[in-house]
């Protein structure tokens, strides 16, 4: 990354987290030059950008302040830390970036984006996808790209599809992504569950469903599982592709945070599937926009024809398809990643900060996680959680109960609550695990 890129990204994430606040002096040019080590150039450079994209504006024999932002008005609740939500920080939503973009793809696209579109996604998008898909170790072609409103829709039709075989159960990680459980059971799919913990799957366990004969397909998140926060091992995703391949069973990887990892080295169980088991799901709602709904699915040719015929209709925006196909192109979604990326590492690193301190008393434990957004927090097994959750509530401390995670006749269950550094601001984070322990240490002593 050119020097002034990477001052950008630390000035713009230090007055995201607060570091510099509203109308508060940034550094003098000098002082910033000698600060990073490099010229006064660059930081003139990384400044004036920073001016365009109106974070900091200049005062004429003063220097650089920072704009005051609509997130720092007086009608937000400062005091609220939400370990709850998953979505992006709306405060680094990339407004004017897209904005560019939006008004771009009008420009270039204006016959063609108020049309009915094809039902396999905007064919200049799915060209640019090949090569931005490759990053991650996903080679495919533009013909085997779908582009979906989001990763829900993708699931959703899979799940409703019939699969080579006329297999009819999913199998599912135990716990696992709580919206697509409840979807499952809410249509009445035959589906049971797999346990999956830090240390990963148990393969003889998987080898031994996949032999049955009854799996349709296995829905998994190699990366940054949601709620664990972990990652599979290398073995472990070659043996599950073997294993796809021996049983011929298909696997849906749902990478939806291949974005935020600094791992370069990381291939997909996608990369190590020789016999095209496996399809892999791709979302941008936690790089950009949660109200983008745009994802994409890499779909292995025997799928191709019957999921084209679920979708049956373009129902994604062109206008949101262009502009994106734009963003990634121009370099602005690359950008952005490592924006999103360098904050989220700094407040996962706090929080871990925060764990260190207080883990030691024996209320929480925190399961290993290696990046991403989650954390997840074992409790003791006479903890009530639902009185913990409404007592942090009442402290206007927001987090996710673990029950969510599991299928509802799953009664071998861990009590954790999920905590998500997405939207908690830096300097509540140590804040909000003291208040955590603080509850635990009450519902252990009875002090109710």
């Amino acid at each position: 990354m050119k020097k002034y890129l990477s001052i950008l990204t630390d000035m713009e994430s230090k007055i995201q987290e607060g570091q510099y606040r509203s109308g508060q002096k940034l550094p003098s040019v000098r002082s910033a030059a000698q600060s990073y080590g490099c010229s006064i150039s660059t930081v003139i450079r990384a400044y004036t950008e920073l001016e365009k994209r109106h974070a900091i504006y200049s005062v004429s024999q003063s220097g650089y302040y920072v704009v005051q932002k609509d997130g720092d008005s007086n009608n937000m609740d400062k005091s609220l830390i939400d370990f709850a939500s998953a979505s992006p920080d709306v405060n680094v939503f990339p407004y004017l970036d897209f904005q560019h973009c939006l008004n771009k793809a009008i420009d270039t696209y204006k016959y063609e984006l108020f049309t009915y579109g094809d039902p396999q996604g905007m064919e200049k998008l799915r060209r640019t996808l090949v090569s931005h898909l490759a990053g991650a170790q996903v080679f495919t072609s533009a013909q085997r790209i779908m582009i979906t409103a989001g990763a829900q829709q993708a699931l959703e039709i899979l799940t409703k599809m019939p699969f080579p075989g006329g297999k009819s159960v999913i199998l599912v990680e135990q716990p696992s992504y709580n919206n697509y459980l409840q979807l499952l059971e809410s249509e009445g799919v035959p589906v049971i569950g797999i346990t999956r913990t830090a240390a990963g799957i148990d393969l003889k366990a998987l080898e031994e469903q996949f032999r049955s004969g009854h799996i349709k397909f296995f829905y998994t998140m190699s990366r940054y599982h949601n709620p664990l926060g972990n990652s599979y091992t290398a073995e472990q995703r070659k043996a599950i592709a073997n294993l796809a391949a021996k049983y011929d069973v298909y696997i849906v990887e749902d990478d939806y945070m291949a974005d935020l990892g600094e791992e370069r080295g990381y291939d997909p169980i996608y990369a190590y599937n020789r016999t095209s088991h496996v399809v892999y799901l791709k979302s941008f709602s936690k790089i950009i926009f949660p109200g983008l709904r745009l994802g994409a699915v890499v779909l292995p040719e025997r799928l191709l024809d019957t999921f084209r015929a679920f979708k049956s209709y373009g129902d994604t925006s062109l206008l949101s398809q262009a502009a994106l196909e734009i963003y990634i192109s121009n370099g602005m979604y690359e950008r952005h990643k490592q924006k999103i990326y360098s904050q989220y590492e700094t407040r996962m690193q706090a929080l871990n900060a925060a764990v260190q301190r207080y883990e030691g008393a024996g209320w929480i434990e925190a399961v290993p996680g290696d990046g991403g957004i989650y954390k997840l927090f074992k409790l003791p097994q006479t903890v009530n959680l639902e009185r913990l959750i409404r007592r942090l509530k009442e402290r206007n401390i927001h987090v996710v109960s673990g029950k969510l995670f599991y299928l509802s006749n799953n009664l071998m269950r861990e009590k954790f609550i999920r905590i998500s550094i997405s939207r908690a601001r830096l300097d509540q984070i140590e804040e909000g695990v003291q208040a955590i322990v603080e509850e635990v240490k009450r519902e252990e002593g009875n002090l109710w």
